[in-house]
This record gives C-alpha cells, structure tokens and sequence, in this order.
C-alpha cells in the first residue's frame, strides 16, 4: 500500500487493493478535521479507485461542498488538515490540493454536483463498469509512462483526448 510519487516523474504501479482502505481512512479524517459546519462529500477517483487499473501512486479525492457555499472556509481548513493548497492551477472552479513528500494524497475541491464533479464520476464509473475502456486506458497509460518518464506534462497531455471521448459518451447515456 505504498503510496508517494516524486515530483517530476511519472510511474504507474500495478492496482494494489489496499487503495480503497486508505481513501477510506483519509476521508474519515478530513471530515473529522472539517466539523459539521463544513460539509463535504467526499469520493475515491483516479486510477486508483478502478481495480485492476494501473496508477500512479498517488490517491485522487474528490472534494465537493454545497453549492452556494464560500470555498474561502474549507481552503482555510484543509490547510489545518495537512494539505498544500495549490490553487486553480488552470482549471476554474477547482481548488488543487496535495499532501505527503513525496506526494501521496490529491484532492480536487468543487461544488458537488457541478461539472467537474460529474465528470470525474462519470469517467471513473465508465472504468470501472467497462472491462475493454479499462485496458484500453491500462495500455495508454503505460506507453506514455515509458515515453514521458520525466514529463508530467506530456503524460497528462497524451491521455487527455481518450478522457475526454470516454466521459463524453457516459454522459450522453
């Protein structure tokens, strides 16, 4: 259940089931450090929420709170809980988050219900439920792993257009 990725590199790892009970845990913790006065849902998403799914060894959560809420307070928060807030970093509406050195923990803070939140859902279920998506993404992932071992970049980039075809056709259905 090692989990930690350095930065700068890019690694996947065989699906280690062990990944579920650390989400588990670390959601656990968050909304014990959050309270009642900031609620927040909380999922499992990325690879290593797909089982039998390469990944990198780093475990996506996706943060949502209510809509209409200030993100102001949960920033504030989450910084008390142990994670480096790292802004929008390009995509509006999401508040990136990591934890651990080397980086073992994301989290992707978003209104729970808006677009973002859908997607991510969406394109983790389609892994999960579709056998052929899944290799396909499996086999992906591990050429741009051997192409890209340094450029986190290229990695992300060379896997944005399947993404993207994947979540497109879960949410026309």
């Amino acid at each position: 259940m090692a989990l930690g990725l350095e930065s700068g590199t890019v690694r996947v790892v065989p699906h280690d089931s062990g990944w579920a009970a650390l989400f588990a845990a670390e959601a656990q913790r968050l909304r014990a450090a959050l309270g009642p006065d900031l609620p927040l849902a909380l999922e499992h998403t990325g690879s290593t929420a797909v089982p039998g799914l390469v990944a990198k060894p780093v475990l996506d959560l996706l943060g949502g709170y209510p809509p209409g809420a200030s993100v102001e307070p949960y920033v504030a928060a989450l910084g008390r809980a142990g994670y480096a807030h790292r802004g929008e970093q390009g995509i509006p509406g999401r508040e990136f988050f990591r934890r651990g050195e080397p980086r073992a923990y994301h989290l992707h803070l978003v209104v729970r219900h808006g677009p973002f939140w859908r997607e991510h859902l969406a394109f983790r279920d389609a892994l999960r439920a579709q056998a052929a998506v899944r290799a396909a993404y499996a086999a992906l992932k591990l050429d741009l792993a051997r192409r890209y071992p340094r450029d986190r970049e290229a990695y992300t980039e060379g896997k944005s257009a399947f993404v993207r075809q994947v979540v497109a056709e879960a949410l026309a259905r």
